[in-house]
This record gives structure tokens, sequence and C-alpha cells, in this order.
């Protein structure tokens, strides 16, 4: 996305916007139809790793493949016997093994699924599939623990010619095109800022940072470009966090601290982004998701996946209740349009990652969300930790690749 956010001098009106958006969405809504392609012999061999009990098979990164005609599940590998069992059952019958790099070398797939949700064995499966010849690698999000090792995974990938996406199933929604053209359309006006929050659940604070955050972050990188610095403050019980305050996290993340977190990134394209996250501070509905905020109005993204909830409001005071303006329903059609597409939630969107991910292979190309998309994203949570640490902004990418939490003093 390289169109630039500036007004057209004529404006647009509410009607001839609604038709413009109608005409363009036929379009748009092809490239989020999930109708299988023409039935032909299997042309990938797919090896699937999961670890039951440490990450799992994440969502759905496993059975995914089952609906793709041109691969075929060939092996499959998890350190726990009984998970093994059953993921060999539920994905047809494929090769059993125990170990994941035993299963590589004798299989030789040519695209793997690193299914676990935990963090802390993705560089090392990554590593492996890359450094045996794999040709796509479908990765569970987040990346991983820390830069350095983001760095690692993304050197393995181009030293072997690995096509690698990340689990960001939104970024694969044929809404997004919708919401490209209001913005390059003008309708939306110039974009100001960014505004994210994660589900702020009992995980709120730096655990939703790390788990849910990643994919606000990829969004926002996206429609706004790549982060230029990071001003965050991370609080535990109503103060900064300390040394004292860094436990071992959840899902493999690593070092972690904090029951809130609220920060601020400046973008290439000029606007600037917030994420903030409240551990028990969820709303009902969820108040997680996207807004992006225009001078001549608003769009919202709640949740994730294939048809994420979006709607449009045409207000540039952001105030309906001062104005009476309405917020109108996006979908993969246009605004203020029926949604033609089936919405198979995460599933849907790995489905269309995985197509996007073999398409990459046969094209040369990167996929829609790359192993350098992933890097950003991690790269603007690990930004929040490293600004508490240094006590200001910290300008992107970051000099520092470990872990900032375990410098604390």
């Amino acid at each position: 996305m390289e169109g630039d956010n500036r007004q057209t001098k004529s404006g647009i009106t509410r009607r001839r916007f609604l038709a413009g958006t109608a005409a363009a969405g036929a379009v748009s809504a092809c490239p989020g139809a999930l109708a299988a392609p023409a039935p032909s012999a299997p042309r990938y061999r797919v090896a699937v790793i999961g670890h039951t009990g440490r990450g799992n098979y994440g969502h759905g990164l496993d059975r995914v493949w089952l609906e793709i005609p041109e691969t075929q599940i060939v092996a499959a590998a998890d350190a726990d016997p009984k998970g093994l069992a059953a993921a060999v059952r539920r994905l047809g019958n494929p090769r059993p093994y125990p170990d994941y790099r035993r299963m590589l070398d004798e299989v030789k797939p040519d695209l793997v699924s690193i299914c676990p949700r935990w963090l802390d064995q993705h560089c090392d499966m990554v590593l492996a599939a890359a450094e045996r010849g794999v040709r796509g690698i479908y990765l569970e999000k987040p990346m991983c623990r820390t830069l350095a090792e983001a760095d690692r995974m993304v050197a393995a990938c181009e030293r072997h010619g690995v096509k690698l996406a990340i689990a960001f199933q939104t970024r694969y929604s044929p809404k997004l095109a919708v919401i490209q053209r209001l913005i390059e359309s003008g309708a939306l006006g110039r974009v100001l800022e960014f505004r994210a929050r994660g589900k702020e659940d009992h995980r709120g604070g730096g655990e939703d940072l790390w788990v849910l955050g990643v994919h606000m972050f990829n969004l926002i990188h996206h429609f706004g470009g790549a982060p230029q610095w990071c001003f965050a403050s991370v609080e535990q019980d109503g103060r900064p966090i300390c040394k004292e305050d860094v436990v071992e996290g959840n899902e493999g993340i690593g070092p972690l601290a904090g029951d809130t977190v609220h920060a601020m990134y400046r973008l290439a394209r000029g606007a600037t982004a917030y994420f903030d996250s409240v551990r028990n501070g969820r709303g009902s509905p969820t108040r997680f998701g996207l807004a992006i905020f225009g001078s001549r109005g608003v769009v919202q993204m709640f949740n994730t996946g294939q048809i994420p909830d979006t709607y449009f409001l045409p207000d540039s005071s952001w105030s309906p209740g001062r104005t009476g303006k309405r917020w109108i329903p996006v979908t993969s059609a246009g605004v203020g349009k029926p949604e033609p597409l089936e919405n198979r939630g995460l599933h849907g969107g790995n489905l269309l990652a995985v197509r996007d991910l073999i398409q990459a292979i046969e094209e040369d190309r990167q996929p829609l969300a790359s192993i350098y998309d992933a890097r950003v994203a991690t790269e603007m949570i690990v930004a929040v930790f490293e600004s508490q640490r240094a006590g200001g902004p910290v300008r992107l990418p970051l000099a520092n690749r470990c872990n900032p939490l375990t410098m604390l003093e």
C-alpha cells in the first residue's frame, strides 16, 4: 500500500462514495472467496509440527491443509505420544514422528506448518525446517521471543530461499482492500492516528501485548507504514515496573512484566499509533481491535480473522452524538453493502494465508504477511519494554536485540 492520505480537492459526497465502493467491492470480494480451486493431484507434501501441552496446534494451522487440494499432509510430529496419536487421526493418518528434526530429515516435505502457540521453540523449528530445504513455512504467531531470534530466522530463510508466512489471519481479509480504498479515495481524509487495544482480560498488560497486540501491530504497519520510534510505559499495580516484577511469561514468552501498557509510535506515512492494554479492563462486547482516525471520518475493526467486524463513520468530528451521523457496516463488497462471503473466522484466514503462501512460492514473491512483517510486529512489542527501560523514546529498528527485561536494574 503506497497511496498517500491527502484529501481530494473536490471532496466526495456520501452517495457518490457508496456507489463507487459498491462497484469496486465486487472486485475486492474475489481475494476473500474460499471456494476451492479445481481438483488436481497434490503438488506439495506437507509436514505438521505441533507439541501437545506446549502450544498444541495453534489456531488450526494443522487442519487447514485438509482443504487445499494441491497439498497432502504426509507427516506429523509431536513430542507428546497421546497428542501425536490424536493428530494422526485428525489429519488423515500421516506418518507419525516424536521428533520433528527426524521427520524433516526423512520426509523432506515441501511445506511445513509450525503450529505451537508457545514461542520458545519457534526459532529452533524454523531454523531446522529452513536448513533442510523446505520451500514454505506457515508459522503460528507471535514470531519468537527476542529480536536476536527473529534476525536468525530471517537470515536462515534468506540463505535457503524459504518463504515464511505468519498467521496474521486478518491481513488476508478482503475487507482490508475496502479500507484501503476509503483511504485512497479521500473518503476517510488524511489519516491522523491509529488506536489499538488488546483483549484486556486476565492477560492484560504485557502478555496481552505479546499474544494479541501482535495482530494489531501488523495492521498498523500495513496501513501506516514502518514504525520510526516508540515511547511507552509499562506498569505493575500502578507503578513503573522494576526488576522484581519480572516473571517467566506464559506460552513460552520468556521474561515478562506489567499489568498495564501504554505505547505510542510514529509511523513512516506520518500518522501516530497507540496501543493500550489494562488487565481486567475489557469491554463487553470486546474493544479488541483497531480504529483508524482520519480528518473526514473513522474506521473501526474488531476481533481478527477472515471477516472482522468493520464499520465506517463519515464524521469529521468523530462525535456522532453531536452530528447525528451513523456507523455504516463495511463488508468485503464495500461500505453499506451485504456481506457476500461466508465468514469462517480464523480458519478462513488460514485458508487464505496458505493459498497465498503457495502463490508466493510459485511467483517468487513474499507472502502478504511475511517473515519481515512478523519481525516488524515483534519489534513493536519489544520496543515497549525497551522504552520503559530507557525512560524515553527509542528509535526503531532497535539497537538492542535482546529482551530488555533481562537488563532492568
